[in-house]
C-alpha cells in the first residue's frame, strides 16, 4: 500500500527520490508533516481513488462489450416520414400545386421540399450515429455528411430544371437527345448543355448523394450487434415501419438508378452478419430493422424488374445487363401520356 501511495505522490510531482545512498527512505521522511493517524487516512483515500478508477474503467469496458441500444422509434419514424414527404412527395407536390403559384422561372414547391430534405436528413443521420453503441470514426462521418450535402445540393439544381421541363413536353422515358423539345434546338451545342445538366442530376449528384448515405447507414449497422440472443428481436412498432421503409428504399434504388450501390451494400451487410455470427454476436432491434428493410427492398426491385421486363420502350432507354426502370419514366410513358 505504501508503494501505491508513493506512486500517487509521484504523479502529483511531489515524490522525493525513493532511495538515498542505496537505502529506502523511511515513511517519516516521506511525509514529515503527517502523523500516523493522518497518514493512514491519506493512504486509505488514495487506495479508494485507485479502486474507483479501476471500477469505472471496467464498467466502461463491460458496457462497450455488451451495450445494446434500444430501438430508436423516434428517429426511424422521423427518418421514414421525411423520406416519404420530402423526397418521394417532392415531384408529386410539383404536379399538384398550381403552376401560377410557382412560375417556371422561380423555385417550385418541390425545390423547397428538397432544401428541407438537405437540412433535415444530415441532422437525423448525425443523431443516429450518436446513438450507435459502437464508436465510429468521426473524420469519416464528417466527410460523408459534407459530401452528402454537396451531392444533394447538386441534384437539387439539376432535378429542378429537369422536372420543370416536363411542363414543356419533356418525356422522361426518352434520352435527352431523343426528346421532341430538345432534339431540334439550334445551335446544337445547346443539346450538349442539357446533357451536362442531366449528367449533374442523374450521375454526379446521385453518386455524391447516395454513396455517403449508404456508407453512413452501413457504418451504423456495423455497431448494431449484441452478445445476447434474447435482445435480437424487434418490437411491434419496428415491424410496422419495415414496410414503408423498404418501399421508400425501392423508390430510392429505382429512381436514383443506384442498384449496384444498393446490392453491394446489402451483400456487405449480409457478410458482416455472418462474420459476427461466428463470434456469437447477433443483430439488435435497430440492425434487424435496417436488414429487413433492405431485404424487402430487394424483393420489390426484383418484382418491379420482372413486371417491366418486356417493355420495348423502357428497354431502349435502359440497355445493358442491369435493367432497372425509373418509376417516373414509367409514369410519363404509361400514365401521363394517356391523359
Amino acid at each position: 500500500m505504501l508503494g501505491m501511495l508513493m506512486e500517487e505522490r509521484a504523479k502529483c510531482g511531489n515524490s522525493p527520490p525513493e532511495k538515498e545512498r542505496g537505502r529506502a527512505l523511511p515513511t517519516r521522511l516521506l511525509f514529515p508533516s503527517l502523523s500516523k493517524g493522518k497518514l493512514l487516512v491519506y493512504v486509505l483515500k488514495v487506495e479508494a481513488r485507485r479502486l474507483g478508477r479501476r471500477k469505472r474503467h471496467s464498467s466502461v469496458k463491460a458496457d462497450e462489450a455488451a451495450g445494446t441500444a434500444p430501438f430508436h422509434l423516434d428517429l426511424w419514424f422521423y427518418f421514414t416520414l421525411q423520406n416519404w414527404v420530402l423526397d418521394f412527395g417532392r415531384p408529386i407536390a410539383m404536379l399538384v400545386f398550381p403552376l401560377e403559384w410557382f412560375p417556371l422561372n422561380k423555385p417550385s414547391v418541390g425545390d423547397y421540399f428538397h432544401m428541407a430534405y438537405n437540412i433535415i436528413t444530415p441532422f437525423l443521420l448525425l443523431q443516429l450515429i450518436e446513438r450507435c453503441p459502437r464508436t465510429l470514426p468521426r473524420s469519416l462521418i464528417y466527410v460523408s455528411i459534407i459530401t452528402f450535402i454537396m451531392g444533394a445540393s447538386i441534384h437539387l439544381v439539376g432535378d429542378s430544371v429537369n422536372h420543370r421541363l416536363i411542363f414543356s413536353g419533356y418525356q422522361n422515358h426518352l434520352s435527352v437527345r431523343e426528346n421532341p423539345i430538345i432534339k431540334n434546338l439550334k445551335p446544337e451545342t445547346l443539346i450538349d448543355s442539357f446533357e451536362l445538366l442531366y449528367y449533374y442530376d442523374e450521375y454526379l449528384g446521385h453518386s455524391m448523394w447516395y454513396i455517403p448515405f449508404f456508407l453512413i447507414l452501413f457504418m451504423y449497422f456495423s455497431g448494431c450487434f449484441t452478445p445476447t440472443k434474447a435482445e435480437s428481436s424487434m418490437p411491434g412498432a419496428a415491424l410496422l415501419l419495415v414496410v414503408p421503409s423498404g418501399l421508400y428504399y425501392w423508390y430510392l434504388v429505382t429512381e436514383g438508378q443506384i442498384f449496384i450501390l444498393f446490392i453491394f451494400t446489402s451483400f456487405a451487410m449480409l457478410a458482416l452478419v455472418l462474420h459476427q455470427k461466428r463470434k456469437r454476436l447477433f443483430l439488435d432491434s435497430n440492425g434487424l430493422f435496417l436488414f429487413y428493410s433492405f431485404a424487402l427492398t430487394l424483393l420489390l426491385v426484383a418484382l418491379w424488374v420482372a413486371w417491366l421486363w418486356n417493355d420495348p420502350v423502357l428497354r431502349k432507354k435502359y440497355p445493358g445487363v442491369i435493367y432497372v426502370p425509373e418509376p417516373w419514366a414509367f409514369y410519363t410513358l404509361h400514365v401521363s401520356s394517356q391523359h
